[in-house]
């Protein structure tokens, strides 16, 4: 029994090896990375050994995640209103997001587990996945400082912000509409430009114009969808102007 628990632990340094040269990024301090991903049922079955468990790292890592999520979105949306940011914030940094970005990353690969925890699917648990998300979060932050995490989340997070992941929360109509509004620049229009595939399948393309001059163009399986796509293109290239 001891030797295969030597030999597990040899197999998840490698694994952390490899994880490092996968993000890019090689902890200094790799107690950090390995208590992050050290959960407690597994320090409670080798108490002979100095381990921690993850859980203050957690606490740490969702405050670090919360405010460079939060400077993300303030930069990279001006014309949004603090509640639009704090919905958005909010379906960012939500457990069912965090898994998301764990699985991504195959971070339960990785996690140190005791047997009762393993037998009973631990591995793949929604809180407990979430919870070693933001504890690898604080252990980074530690080892590495603000700007390694704004690297990693530059790898995980903002693309999807930036691709339209979050948009079902996002109203890049009344933005546009507010910007438009407070420069004066003329009126907006949106048209559906087509329709197609079958009646359960729909797909919607539309088109945002200012003064009849294109803004953007976006695509969606609802009109609606399709609108805040083309509002949200519009948006990058009016603010990018």
């Amino acid at each position: 029994m001891k030797s295969t628990n030597k030999k597990s632990f040899s197999a998840q340094k490698t694994a952390f090896h490899a994880f490092q040269e996968q993000i890019g990024i090689n902890f200094q301090n790799e107690k950090l990375l390995f208590q992050a991903f050290t959960h407690s049922s597994y320090v409670n079955e080798h108490r002979r050994r100095p381990f921690e468990d993850n859980e203050r790292l957690e606490f740490l890592g969702d405050a670090v995640l919360e405010l460079t999520v939060s400077k993300f979105l303030f930069e990279t949306y001006p014309m949004m209103s603090e509640g639009e940011l704090t919905k958005l914030r909010a379906s960012i940094v939500c457990e069912p997001s965090l898994v998301q970005f764990a699985i991504d990353f195959h971070f339960g690969e990785l996690i140190l587990l005791g047997k009762g925890e393993e037998l009973t699917g631990g591995r793949a648990r929604p809180a407990l996945l979430a919870d070693v998300f933001e504890a690898f979060i604080g252990a980074l932050y530690l080892d590495q400082g603000i700007n390694t995490v704004w690297q990693f989340l530059e790898l995980v997070i903002f693309p999807k912000i930036q691709k339209g992941a979050f948009s079902h929360v996002m109203d890049y109509k009344s933005q546009l509409q507010e910007l438009i509004q407070r420069d004066g620049s003329g009126v907006i229009e949106y048209k559906v430009l087509q329709e197609k595939g079958p009646a359960h399948n729909r797909v919607f393309e539309s088109r945002v114009y200012l003064n009849s001059e294109t803004l953007g163009t976006g695509i969606g399986k609802s009109k609606k969808e399709a609108e805040q796509q083309a509002a949200q293109m519009a948006l990058q290239t009016l603010l990018d102007i």
